[in-house]
């Protein structure tokens, strides 16, 4: 069996015409170098040099082999490259879970741009506000609000400024009058949003460090992000929702912020995962991609 690294100080000492040399452009010893060329010619059954104290050169046979040691190590050369590309490659299916109005309206079109600048990845979508449980549900990756609860999940940050706001349509707070502050909220439509068995009713504000909840009620209620955020464009009622997903309607003046003093809850993004071993170079990749969009999308 020819030894790869005998056919490299092979292939070396006939480019150098010398052993010293090869073993020095490999690191070895000249009596390493020069047992491994024994090593060869005995496998081979051939002399491959001619020998003497001050030259070296290659023998008939040793010319012929030459252009077969070169094939080979190029050959082996070319293998081990193409398996350390794959293992760095932007490559794969993933299945991603994303939230109903986050995903919509403001991910879609970044997976769109990611996969148009990464041809070989491809999506497997789901779109819900209930988070996906990634130990049973065929989900590689989720993009989820807030931090989770369950902490055996690998949670990597995407931004963490996110804040809920209240807003409302400009047509709503015309027919209803726009609340001043958040105890205003009693005697208004509270649009809320339902996850699982849990009624987000209870909205919370922060002004000068001192935290206040207010208890809200209205005629409708979804477990849909999407859902809430079309009923307050179509002036239904006052919506309590993540910035990020209303972000462009504030900015398009479909919706109107309320309360510009009172910061509403925390609503730090999170990409999620069952284990560091899922974090492929995709995934990496991918998160990147969207720490720079948000952040961008954050000063517009």
């Amino acid at each position: 069996m020819v030894r790869f690294e005998d056919l490299r100080i092979f292939v070396s000492a006939a480019d150098h015409g010398s052993f010293s040399a090869a073993a020095r452009e490999l690191d070895l010893t000249p009596a390493v170098a020069s047992a491994a060329l024994k090593r060869l010619e005995l496998t081979l059954e051939t002399r491959l040099f001619v020998r003497s104290t001050r030259s070296l050169r290659l023998t008939a046979d040793g010319e012929r082999y030459l252009e077969y040691a070169r094939s080979a190590i190029a050959t082996l050369d070319a293998g081990r490259n193409a398996l350390a590309r794959d293992k760095t490659a932007i490559s794969g299916t993933l299945s991603i879970s994303v939230p109903s109005d986050l995903g919509r309206n403001v991910l879609l079109p970044w997976l769109d741009e990611f996969q148009r600048r990464h041809p070989r990845v491809g999506f497997q979508v789901r779109i819900s506000d209930r988070l996906a449980d990634l130990f049973r549900q065929p989900v590689d990756i989720a993009v989820r609000y807030g931090t989770p609860a369950d902490s055996s999940l690998v949670a990597l940050p995407l931004s963490e400024s996110n804040r809920r706001v209240v807003c409302a349509s400009p047509a709503y707070l015309a027919r209803h009058g726009t609340p001043q502050t958040p105890v205003d909220l009693r005697r208004h439509n509270c649009l809320s949003f339902v996850l699982g068995e849990s009624l987000h009713d209870r909205w919370t504000f922060e002004r000068d460090g001192v935290s206040q909840t207010v208890p809200v009620k209205g005629d409708r209620v979804s477990d849909d992000g999407e859902l809430v955020r079309r009923w307050a464009l179509a002036g239904c009622g006052v919506a309590y929702k993540s910035r990020y997903d209303v972000l462009e309607d504030l900015r398009a003046g479909r919706l109107v912020q309320l309360f510009g003093d009172h910061q509403g809850e925390p609503s730090p993004l999170y990409l999620l995962c069952v284990h560091r071993m899922l974090l492929s170079p995709a995934v990496k990749r991918l998160r990147a991609c969207l720490q720079e969009r948000f952040a961008a999308f954050e000063v517009g």
